[in-house]
Protein backbone atom coordinates (compact mmCIF):
# COMPACT_ATOMS: atom_id res chain seq x y z
CA UNK A 1 0.00 0.00 0.00
CA UNK A 2 2.78 2.46 0.86
CA UNK A 3 4.43 1.69 -2.45
CA UNK A 4 1.25 2.58 -4.34
CA UNK A 5 0.87 5.84 -2.43
CA UNK A 6 4.48 6.75 -3.18
CA UNK A 7 4.16 5.86 -6.87
CA UNK A 8 1.07 8.08 -7.24
CA UNK A 9 2.47 10.85 -5.04
CA UNK A 10 -0.49 10.61 -2.67
CA UNK A 11 -0.42 11.68 0.99
CA UNK A 12 1.76 11.32 2.96
CA UNK A 13 4.12 11.18 -0.05
CA UNK A 14 2.70 14.16 -1.97
CA UNK A 15 5.19 16.79 -3.15
CA UNK A 16 5.13 20.27 -4.61
CA UNK A 17 7.75 19.42 -7.23
CA UNK A 18 6.31 18.71 -10.67
CA UNK A 19 8.39 16.83 -13.24
CA UNK A 20 8.06 16.02 -16.94
CA UNK A 21 10.30 14.37 -19.50
CA UNK A 22 8.15 15.74 -22.33
CA UNK A 23 10.48 18.70 -22.74
CA UNK A 24 12.92 19.78 -25.43
CA UNK A 25 15.41 22.51 -26.24
CA UNK A 26 14.07 24.99 -28.77
CA UNK A 27 15.78 27.67 -30.87
CA UNK A 28 15.48 29.87 -33.96
CA UNK A 29 16.04 27.49 -36.87
CA UNK A 30 15.74 29.60 -40.01
CA UNK A 31 15.45 28.01 -43.44
CA UNK A 32 17.39 29.84 -46.17
CA UNK A 33 15.74 29.98 -49.60
CA UNK A 34 16.61 31.95 -52.76
CA UNK A 35 14.35 34.72 -54.04
CA UNK A 36 15.22 34.04 -57.68
CA UNK A 37 15.57 31.07 -60.01
CA UNK A 38 18.85 30.00 -61.56
CA UNK A 39 21.87 27.73 -61.44
CA UNK A 40 24.00 27.61 -58.29
CA UNK A 41 27.53 28.83 -59.04
CA UNK A 42 29.03 28.87 -55.52
CA UNK A 43 28.29 27.48 -52.04
CA UNK A 44 30.95 29.00 -49.76
CA UNK A 45 29.64 27.47 -46.51
CA UNK A 46 29.76 23.88 -45.28
CA UNK A 47 27.64 21.80 -42.92
CA UNK A 48 27.59 22.95 -39.26
CA UNK A 49 30.05 25.79 -39.90
CA UNK A 50 30.13 28.92 -37.77
CA UNK A 51 29.01 31.89 -39.88
CA UNK A 52 28.52 35.60 -39.28
CA UNK A 53 26.01 38.22 -40.38
CA UNK A 54 26.59 39.37 -43.96
CA UNK A 55 28.52 36.25 -44.96
CA UNK A 56 27.70 34.84 -48.40
CA UNK A 57 25.83 31.54 -48.24
CA UNK A 58 24.97 30.96 -51.88
CA UNK A 59 25.53 32.48 -55.32
CA UNK A 60 23.25 32.09 -58.32
CA UNK A 61 24.32 32.74 -61.91
CA UNK A 62 23.69 36.48 -62.26
CA UNK A 63 24.47 36.98 -65.96
CA UNK A 64 20.83 37.12 -67.00
CA UNK A 65 19.96 39.58 -64.24
CA UNK A 66 23.03 41.70 -65.05
CA UNK A 67 21.93 41.88 -68.69
CA UNK A 68 18.41 42.86 -67.68
CA UNK A 69 19.82 45.59 -65.43
CA UNK A 70 22.01 46.93 -68.26
CA UNK A 71 19.04 46.81 -70.63
CA UNK A 72 16.83 48.72 -68.19
CA UNK A 73 19.52 51.38 -67.74
CA UNK A 74 19.98 51.68 -71.52
CA UNK A 75 16.24 51.99 -72.06
CA UNK A 76 16.04 54.70 -69.41
CA UNK A 77 18.94 56.64 -70.98
CA UNK A 78 17.28 56.43 -74.43
CA UNK A 79 13.95 57.64 -73.10
CA UNK A 80 15.64 60.47 -71.19
CA UNK A 81 17.39 61.57 -74.40
CA UNK A 82 14.08 61.45 -76.27
CA UNK A 83 12.39 63.53 -73.58
CA UNK A 84 15.29 66.01 -73.54
CA UNK A 85 15.01 66.35 -77.33
CA UNK A 86 11.28 66.97 -76.98
CA UNK A 87 11.96 69.68 -74.39
CA UNK A 88 14.51 71.27 -76.74
CA UNK A 89 11.88 71.31 -79.48
CA UNK A 90 9.49 72.96 -77.05
CA UNK A 91 12.05 75.67 -76.21
CA UNK A 92 12.71 76.22 -79.93
CA UNK A 93 8.99 76.53 -80.58
CA UNK A 94 8.65 79.04 -77.75
CA UNK A 95 11.44 81.07 -79.32
CA UNK A 96 9.58 80.89 -82.65
CA UNK A 97 6.44 82.14 -80.91
CA UNK A 98 8.37 85.08 -79.47
CA UNK A 99 9.83 85.86 -82.91
CA UNK A 100 6.38 85.64 -84.52
CA UNK A 101 4.93 87.95 -81.87
CA UNK A 102 7.79 90.41 -82.47
CA UNK A 103 7.08 90.35 -86.21
CA UNK A 104 3.40 90.85 -85.51
CA UNK A 105 4.13 93.82 -83.24
CA UNK A 106 6.43 95.26 -85.93
CA UNK A 107 3.72 94.82 -88.57
CA UNK A 108 1.14 96.46 -86.29
CA UNK A 109 3.52 99.37 -85.68
CA UNK A 110 4.15 99.75 -89.43
CA UNK A 111 0.42 99.63 -90.12
CA UNK A 112 -0.19 102.22 -87.41
CA UNK A 113 2.38 104.56 -88.93
CA UNK A 114 0.87 104.03 -92.38
CA UNK A 115 -2.59 104.76 -91.00
CA UNK A 116 -1.35 107.96 -89.40
CA UNK A 117 0.28 108.98 -92.67
CA UNK A 118 -2.93 108.16 -94.50
CA UNK A 119 -4.95 110.25 -92.10
CA UNK A 120 -2.67 113.21 -92.92
CA UNK A 121 -2.95 112.89 -96.69
CA UNK A 122 -6.52 111.65 -96.77
CA UNK A 123 -8.14 115.11 -97.37
CA UNK A 124 -5.87 115.72 -100.33
CA UNK A 125 -6.49 112.28 -101.70
CA UNK A 126 -10.25 112.71 -101.43
CA UNK A 127 -10.10 116.00 -103.37
CA UNK A 128 -7.99 114.39 -106.04
CA UNK A 129 -10.36 111.48 -106.22
CA UNK A 130 -13.36 113.73 -106.77
CA UNK A 131 -11.63 115.44 -109.69
CA UNK A 132 -10.55 112.05 -111.15
CA UNK A 133 -13.70 110.09 -110.07
CA UNK A 134 -11.53 107.54 -108.30
CA UNK A 135 -12.62 105.96 -104.96
CA UNK A 136 -9.73 105.10 -102.65
CA UNK A 137 -10.87 102.95 -99.66
CA UNK A 138 -9.30 104.01 -96.40
CA UNK A 139 -7.01 101.51 -94.62
CA UNK A 140 -7.87 100.23 -91.15
CA UNK A 141 -5.41 99.37 -88.42
CA UNK A 142 -5.46 95.84 -86.99
CA UNK A 143 -8.06 95.82 -84.20
CA UNK A 144 -7.31 94.51 -80.68
CA UNK A 145 -9.65 91.56 -81.24
CA UNK A 146 -7.73 90.65 -84.37
CA UNK A 147 -4.42 90.82 -82.52
CA UNK A 148 -5.77 88.56 -79.75
CA UNK A 149 -7.07 86.11 -82.34
CA UNK A 150 -3.68 85.88 -84.03
CA UNK A 151 -1.97 85.38 -80.63
CA UNK A 152 -4.32 82.55 -79.71
CA UNK A 153 -3.80 80.82 -83.04
CA UNK A 154 -0.04 81.07 -82.74
CA UNK A 155 0.05 79.67 -79.22
CA UNK A 156 -2.43 76.90 -79.95
CA UNK A 157 -0.56 75.81 -83.09
CA UNK A 158 2.81 75.81 -81.36
CA UNK A 159 1.55 74.04 -78.21
CA UNK A 160 -0.01 71.24 -80.21
CA UNK A 161 3.25 70.84 -82.09
CA UNK A 162 5.79 70.97 -79.24
CA UNK A 163 4.36 69.54 -75.97
CA UNK A 164 5.99 66.15 -75.15
CA UNK A 165 3.38 63.50 -76.00
CA UNK A 166 2.34 60.94 -73.37
CA UNK A 167 4.21 58.27 -75.32
CA UNK A 168 7.44 60.17 -74.47
CA UNK A 169 6.66 61.33 -70.94
CA UNK A 170 5.03 58.12 -69.64
CA UNK A 171 7.92 55.65 -70.15
CA UNK A 172 10.42 58.07 -68.60
CA UNK A 173 8.26 58.43 -65.48
CA UNK A 174 7.78 54.67 -65.22
CA UNK A 175 11.25 53.45 -66.17
CA UNK A 176 13.12 54.70 -63.04
CA UNK A 177 11.19 52.12 -60.99
CA UNK A 178 12.31 49.35 -63.39
CA UNK A 179 16.01 50.06 -62.86
CA UNK A 180 15.96 49.57 -59.04
CA UNK A 181 13.85 46.45 -59.54
CA UNK A 182 16.41 44.86 -61.87
CA UNK A 183 19.24 46.03 -59.63
CA UNK A 184 17.51 44.41 -56.64
CA UNK A 185 17.12 41.16 -58.59
CA UNK A 186 20.81 41.30 -59.46
CA UNK A 187 21.74 41.64 -55.77
CA UNK A 188 19.30 38.87 -54.82
CA UNK A 189 21.36 36.40 -56.85
CA UNK A 190 23.71 36.39 -53.83
CA UNK A 191 22.15 35.00 -50.64
CA UNK A 192 23.71 36.34 -47.44
CA UNK A 193 22.97 36.07 -43.75
CA UNK A 194 20.84 39.02 -42.62
CA UNK A 195 21.95 41.17 -39.68
CA UNK A 196 21.39 39.32 -36.39
CA UNK A 197 22.31 41.83 -33.67
CA UNK A 198 20.82 39.81 -30.81
CA UNK A 199 22.53 36.53 -31.66
CA UNK A 200 26.04 35.98 -30.44
CA UNK A 201 26.87 33.18 -32.85
CA UNK A 202 25.21 31.49 -35.81
CA UNK A 203 25.89 28.09 -37.29
CA UNK A 204 24.80 26.61 -40.57
CA UNK A 205 22.75 23.45 -40.61
CA UNK A 206 22.94 20.74 -43.23
CA UNK A 207 23.69 22.40 -46.57
CA UNK A 208 21.49 20.97 -49.33
CA UNK A 209 22.62 23.19 -52.22
CA UNK A 210 25.04 21.79 -54.79
CA UNK A 211 27.10 23.42 -57.54
CA UNK A 212 25.26 23.41 -60.85
CA UNK A 213 21.90 22.72 -59.20
CA UNK A 214 18.95 24.61 -60.66
CA UNK A 215 16.96 26.20 -57.85
CA UNK A 216 13.72 28.15 -57.85
CA UNK A 217 12.36 30.80 -55.53
CA UNK A 218 11.43 29.22 -52.21
CA UNK A 219 13.62 26.11 -52.53
CA UNK A 220 14.91 25.07 -49.08
CA UNK A 221 18.70 25.04 -49.42
CA UNK A 222 20.05 25.15 -45.87
CA UNK A 223 19.29 26.31 -42.34
CA UNK A 224 21.01 28.75 -40.02
CA UNK A 225 20.77 28.25 -36.28
CA UNK A 226 21.55 31.10 -33.85
CA UNK A 227 22.85 30.22 -30.41
CA UNK A 228 19.82 31.58 -28.52
CA UNK A 229 17.90 28.62 -27.02
CA UNK A 230 15.18 27.99 -24.44
CA UNK A 231 13.16 25.05 -23.06
CA UNK A 232 9.58 24.07 -23.91
CA UNK A 233 8.23 21.72 -21.22
CA UNK A 234 4.83 20.12 -21.83
CA UNK A 235 3.17 19.57 -18.44
CA UNK A 236 -0.15 17.84 -17.87
CA UNK A 237 -2.98 20.24 -17.11
CA UNK A 238 -3.29 18.64 -13.67
CA UNK A 239 0.28 19.74 -12.84
CA UNK A 240 -0.19 23.45 -13.59
CA UNK A 241 -1.98 24.45 -10.39
CA UNK A 242 0.44 26.58 -8.39
CA UNK A 243 2.94 27.23 -11.19
CA UNK A 244 3.82 30.90 -11.61
CA UNK A 245 5.96 32.99 -13.92
CA UNK A 246 9.39 33.54 -12.40
CA UNK A 247 9.58 30.31 -10.39
CA UNK A 248 12.98 28.57 -10.55
CA UNK A 249 13.34 25.56 -12.82
CA UNK A 250 15.86 22.71 -12.71
CA UNK A 251 16.40 20.59 -15.79
CA UNK A 252 18.78 17.81 -16.77
CA UNK A 253 20.03 17.24 -20.31
CA UNK A 254 20.26 13.75 -21.73
CA UNK A 255 23.06 14.68 -24.13
CA UNK A 256 25.17 16.08 -21.27
CA UNK A 257 25.10 12.94 -19.10
CA UNK A 258 22.09 14.21 -17.15
CA UNK A 259 23.93 17.38 -16.12
CA UNK A 260 21.63 19.75 -14.24
CA UNK A 261 21.12 23.38 -15.30
CA UNK A 262 18.93 26.16 -13.96
CA UNK A 263 16.26 28.37 -15.48
CA UNK A 264 13.03 30.24 -14.76
CA UNK A 265 9.44 29.94 -15.89
CA UNK A 266 9.09 32.58 -18.60
CA UNK A 267 5.47 32.18 -19.76
CA UNK A 268 2.67 29.69 -20.36
CA UNK A 269 1.11 28.58 -23.61
CA UNK A 270 -2.27 30.25 -24.32
CA UNK A 271 -3.83 26.87 -25.19
CA UNK A 272 -3.26 23.15 -24.84
CA UNK A 273 -1.04 21.50 -27.40
CA UNK A 274 -3.99 19.67 -28.96
CA UNK A 275 -5.45 23.01 -30.04
CA UNK A 276 -2.39 23.63 -32.25
CA UNK A 277 -2.57 20.21 -33.88
CA UNK A 278 -3.24 20.08 -37.61
CA UNK A 279 -5.91 17.40 -37.13
CA UNK A 280 -7.71 17.88 -33.83
CA UNK A 281 -9.66 15.07 -32.15
CA UNK A 282 -13.44 15.37 -32.03
CA UNK A 283 -14.44 14.25 -28.53
CA UNK A 284 -18.16 14.70 -29.21
CA UNK A 285 -18.50 11.42 -31.12
CA UNK A 286 -18.31 7.76 -30.06
CA UNK A 287 -17.04 6.54 -26.72
CA UNK A 288 -15.07 9.04 -24.65
CA UNK A 289 -12.04 8.47 -22.46
CA UNK A 290 -10.75 11.46 -20.57
CA UNK A 291 -7.07 12.15 -21.18
CA UNK A 292 -5.14 14.88 -19.43
CA UNK A 293 -4.02 17.47 -21.96
CA UNK A 294 -0.51 18.91 -22.21
CA UNK A 295 0.18 22.65 -21.90
CA UNK A 296 3.48 24.12 -22.98
CA UNK A 297 5.60 26.06 -20.47
CA UNK A 298 8.46 28.15 -21.80
CA UNK A 299 11.55 28.12 -19.61
CA UNK A 300 14.37 30.63 -20.00
CA UNK A 301 17.90 29.42 -19.28
CA UNK A 302 19.82 31.36 -16.65
CA UNK A 303 23.01 33.01 -17.98
CA UNK A 304 26.49 32.27 -16.71
CA UNK A 305 26.28 28.48 -17.04
CA UNK A 306 29.16 26.96 -18.98
CA UNK A 307 27.20 23.87 -20.07
CA UNK A 308 24.45 26.05 -21.54
CA UNK A 309 26.72 26.77 -24.51
CA UNK A 310 26.46 23.10 -25.49
CA UNK A 311 22.64 23.14 -25.74
CA UNK A 312 21.20 22.79 -29.24
CA UNK A 313 17.60 22.87 -30.51
CA UNK A 314 15.93 19.46 -30.38
CA UNK A 315 17.79 18.03 -27.35
CA UNK A 316 15.69 16.15 -24.81
CA UNK A 317 15.60 17.36 -21.20
CA UNK A 318 13.79 16.52 -17.96
CA UNK A 319 12.27 19.52 -16.18
CA UNK A 320 11.41 19.95 -12.50
CA UNK A 321 9.52 22.90 -11.03
CA UNK A 322 8.92 23.44 -7.32
CA UNK A 323 5.52 25.07 -7.09
CA UNK A 324 6.19 26.10 -3.51
CA UNK A 325 9.16 28.29 -4.53
CA UNK A 326 8.70 32.02 -4.67
CA UNK A 327 8.85 33.67 -8.12
CA UNK A 328 12.06 35.57 -8.85
CA UNK A 329 12.83 38.41 -11.22
CA UNK A 330 14.35 37.42 -14.54
CA UNK A 331 18.15 37.58 -14.59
Amino acid sequence: MLLVLYAWRLPPFSTTVEMTDNAYVRGYVTIVSPQLSGYVTAVPVKDYEAVRAGQVLLKIDDRIYGQKLAQAKGTLDTQKASLSNSYQQELSAKASIAASEAQRDSAVATLTRAQQAWDRIRPLAEKASRHRSISIPPGRPLSRDGQASIRRRLRSRCRARTSPPPSVRGPVWRQPSAVPKQQCNWHRSISTIPPLPHHRMVRSGEVGARLGQYVTAGTQLMAIVPKDVWIIANFKETQLDGMKIGQPVFFSVDALNKAQLNGHVERFSPAAGSEFSVIRADNATGNFTKVAQRVGVRVSIDPGQALAEALAPGMSVEVRIDKAAEPQAAK
